[in-house]
């Protein structure tokens, strides 16, 4: 895998998407603590869950990484680290760093499961003794962004193997007997038109936020969308210089909320306030509960508190709890109601 940086190309800038408030919220919440296990975007073709999704790395802070290391890993922690450079730094080597931006990295429909979680080199394990990795799209997200467009889509397989990651933030291959992991955390981001098949209950669940989006019904919002489109189509580098300071103040407010996070407390009246969301709506297993906490104590960050309230779990429910409904045969998800 090259580690050659890709050609940088001007995004659309996320602070100018217009409305879709609830994509734009869940997708900051799993930036804050990617922990929430991701967040599953369903909706129509042409509502900006692509276009949210790619701006959405340009907003968070650079990082980090051991240069020359396709893993991503990093040089100050080491839980990121891939096994090579873990015993590059017990052997007490000076590890080279480079700071670059927070990856996207596109998972494509036709990807195979060797194509995503990589592959051990047996040949140079045959010839040199010595295991090492072929890596995969997992390691090329790691402590970045990975990104499923049409999910819905994908071989359930594959799925199963991303969402296993993605909840252990451990990515293991085994060949031949031979087995070997590297740390693979990332936030997991999926999209689907729910009108291309639906995805199966037990996948759903493992994605801890869902959003439904749908086209905008204001017509004075439908047409700052096409003005806005038409200018960036026109000059993207002016358009986006025009969007700059907007984009600033929000990656700082994002590098806050990340910072603040671990400082957010919830007292025994929000968990029960939680439980009984759940016992309500009649979700199984206890997985809600602590998706909802989470995303609660990321939206007391983002909101600048170190105290989750009421308001905050009232939510946390809205994103955590449609997907996970009991439904009749033929229920849509977008249906499911929280009052």
């Amino acid at each position: 895998m090259s580690n050659t940086e890709p050609v940088h190309k001007t995004l659309y800038p996320f602070v100018a998407i217009v409305g879709q408030e609830a994509l734009k919220k869940s997708l900051i919440l799993n930036v804050i603590n990617p922990g929430l296990s991701g967040v599953l975007i369903r909706g129509e073709k042409g509502t900006a869950k692509s276009t949210a999704v790619r701006a959405l790395a340009e907003l968070l802070p650079e990082i980090d990484v051991v240069d020359g290391d396709p893993f991503q890993s990093d040089p100050h922690d080491p839980r990121a680290m891939a096994p090579e450079v873990y015993a590059r730094y017990q052997a007490g080597e000076t590890l080279p760093v480079r700071r670059r931006k927070v990856r996207v990295v596109e998972l494509p429909v036709s990807a195979t499961e060797d194509r995503v979680i990589g592959t051990i080199n047996l040949e140079t394990a045959l010839k040199e003794g010595r295991r090492t990795i072929e890596p995969g799209l997992l390691a090329a997200a790691h402590r970045g962004i990975l990104y499923m467009d049409e999910v819905n889509l994908l071989d359930d397989h594959v799925v199963d193997v991303l969402l296993d990651s993605a909840a252990m933030g451990v990515n293991t291959i085994e060949r031949e007997g031979v087995s070997l992991s590297h740390p693979a955390r990332f936030t997991l981001i999926g999209t689907m038109n729910p009108e291309e098949g639906e995805l199966r209950p037990q996948l759903l669940d493992r994605f801890g936020l869902c959003v439904h989006v749908e086209g905008l019904n204001d017509p004075a919002q439908r047409v700052e969308v096409v003005k806005r489109r038409a200018a960036f189509e026109d000059d993207p580098e002016a358009f986006a210089a025009r969007w700059a300071d907007e984009t600033e103040k929000m990656r700082t407010a994002i590098a806050a909320a990340i910072a603040r996070y671990p400082r957010v407390q919830a007292d025994d009246a929000i968990l029960y306030a939680i439980a009984e969301r759940s016992l309500k709506l009649g979700v199984d297993g206890h997985r809600s509960d602590i998706i909802m906490l989470k995303a609660a104590k990321a939206l007391a960050a983002w909101e600048g508190r170190e105290q989750v309230t009421e308001q905050d779990v009232d939510g946390a429910a809205a994103l955590a709890l449609a997907h996970r409904i009991r439904r009749k045969p033929f229920e849509d998800i977008s249906g499911s109601s929280f009052s």
